[in-house]
C-alpha cells in the first residue's frame, strides 16, 4: 500500500456540466396529488424551482473555485482512496481537528467553518482536516465492501499519523460523529478531545434503534411521551430513506446516479426537514453537484448499508467529550449519555447542520472546548 499524500484539485469536465443542464432541462416530472405537500416528500413547485436554479443560475465554477481555495490531497488508505481537505492556520499554537461530516453531506458542508476556525481573531486556533468519508466525494469509488463506521475511524486514525498529528482532537455530526467517537476510542494515546454536535429529532431518531429504549421511557412523563411521540413519528413517516438504503442500496443507487432530479430530490427533501436556519442555496447545491458530479448517491448508500450491517460500535473513549446541542430542548438529556464534568452547550436554534446554518455559533463553541485541553 502507498502512503503517498498527493495534492488534488476538483476539475469537472465542461462536459458534465453540460450533461447536467440538459437532463434537467428534459427532465420528466411526477404527478402531484390536490391537497397534498412536504408530508408525501419534496412537492414539485419546490423541486421545479430548485432544479431551474441549478440549471440556469447556480454558478458551479464559482463554487469549484472557492472549493479549491482549500489545500486539497488524496491518499490511500486500507485500498481505499481518500480525498480530504488539509488547512493549516498562520498561528504556530494551532490544534490538530478532525472534522467528519454525515449524510447527506460533505465536506462542502464545512465551507464557512473552516476559516473562523483556522484564522480567528481571537482565542484558539485549529489546523482542520476534513475528510471524506469513503463512499463520499472523491473518496469514490469504493474499493470494496465493509467501509462501516469503525473501518473509516481506522482510516482516519491512519490519516492524522501520516500528516504528523501526535496529538489531536476530533469533531463530528450525524454518521460523523460516530465516526468520531470511534476514533477517540481507537486512539486514546493520540486523541485530546471528542466534539460533537446533535439536535432533538436526531436524538430521537437515533433512540428507535436502541434496543429497548421505548421499554425504558414513561409513557405518562411528559418529557418521554415528547420523546415516544417523534421517535413514533421516525418510524412511520421519517425512516424511508434509511431502510431503502439500509437493504437495498444498489437499487437506489441506479437512480441517483442516472438521474439528477432524484438525487437532488434525495438531498433536499432532508436540509429541508433537518434545518431550522436558512442555509445558503449555493453551498446546498455545491453539495448536491459533488454526489452527482462523483456518482456518490450510489456508494453513500452503500456506506450506509454497511454500518447498519455491521457489529462493530467501537471502543468506549476516556477522551473529554463535548456536546453542541443545537434546536436543544429537554428531552436532548436523556437520549444523549454523557458525564456530568462533560462539556455541554444548548442553542436555542439550528438543527442537523450547525456548521451550514449557524458556522459562527459552532466555531466558537469548539474553541471553547478545546481550548482548555490545547
Amino acid at each position: 500500500m502507498s502512503t503517498e499524500i498527493r495534492p488534488f484539485r476538483i476539475d469537472i469536465p465542461q462536459s458534465e456540466l453540460d450533461y447536467l443542464h440538459d437532463r434537467l432541462a428534459h427532465a420528466r416530472w411526477a404527478a402531484e396529488l390536490p391537497g397534498t405537500g412536504w408530508e408525501r416528500g419534496i412537492p414539485v413547485p419546490e423541486l421545479k424551482e430548485l432544479a431551474e436554479y441549478w440549471r440556469t443560475e447556480f454558478d458551479w465554477r464559482a463554487q469549484e473555485a472557492e472549493l479549491n481555495a482549500f489545500p486539497q490531497f488524496i491518499t490511500e488508505i486500507d485500498g481505499q482512496q481518500i480525498h480530504f481537505l488539509h488547512v493549516r492556520s498562520s498561528r504556530s499554537d494551532a490544534t490538530p481537528l478532525l472534522i467528519t461530516h454525515g449524510f447527506p453531506s460533505s465536506v462542502a458542508e464545512f465551507m464557512n467553518l473552516i476559516a473562523p476556525l483556522t484564522e480567528p481573531a481571537e482565542g484558539p486556533a485549529f489546523h482542520i482536516v476534513a475528510a471524506s468519508i469513503p463512499g463520499y466525494a472523491f473518496s469514490t469509488p469504493l474499493a470494496d465492501t465493509g467501509w462501516s463506521m469503525a473501518r473509516t475511524a481506522r482510516a482516519w486514525i491512519e490519516l492524522m499519523s501520516r500528516l504528523d498529528y501526535g496529538r489531536y482532537g476530533v469533531h463530528g455530526g450525524d454518521v460523523g460523529s460516530g465516526i468520531s467517537a470511534m476514533v477517540a476510542g481507537f486512539d486514546p494515546e493520540h486523541v485530546l478531545g471528542v466534539h460533537v454536535v446533535t439536535d432533538p429529532l436526531t436524538a430521537a431518531n437515533v433512540a428507535t434503534f436502541l434496543p429497548g429504549m421505548a421499554e425504558r421511557l414513561d409513557a405518562d412523563d411528559p418529557i418521554d411521551k415528547v420523546i415516544l411521540t417523534r421517535m413514533d413519528a421516525f418510524r412511520r413517516e421519517g425512516s424511508g430513506y434509511l431502510a431503502i438504503q439500509n437493504s437495498r442500496p444498489q437499487t437506489i443507487g441506479h437512480g441517483l446516479v442516472d438521474s439528477p432530479l432524484l438525487q437532488l430530490a434525495w438531498i433536499a427533501e432532508k436540509f429541508e426537514q433537518w434545518t431550522d436556519l436558512p442555509i445558503d442555496r449555493d453551498q446546498l447545491l455545491t453539495n448536491v453537484s459533488l454526489y452527482w458530479f462523483t456518482g456518490a448517491g450510489a456508494s453513500a448508500a452503500h456506506s450506509l448499508y454497511e454500518q447498519s450491517h455491521s457489529t462493530e460500535w467501537g471502543a468506549p473513549s476516556s477522551a473529554p467529550a463535548g456536546f453542541a446541542i443545537f434546536g436543544a430542548d429537554e428531552t436532548v438529556p436523556r437520549l444523549v449519555p454523557h458525564a456530568a464534568d462533560a462539556h455541554w452547550t444548548e442553542f436555542a436554534r439550528g438543527l442537523h447542520f450547525p456548521a451550514m446554518e449557524c458556522p459562527a455559533e459552532l466555531a466558537r463553541d469548539l474553541r471553547a472546548f478545546f481550548g482548555p485541553l490545547s
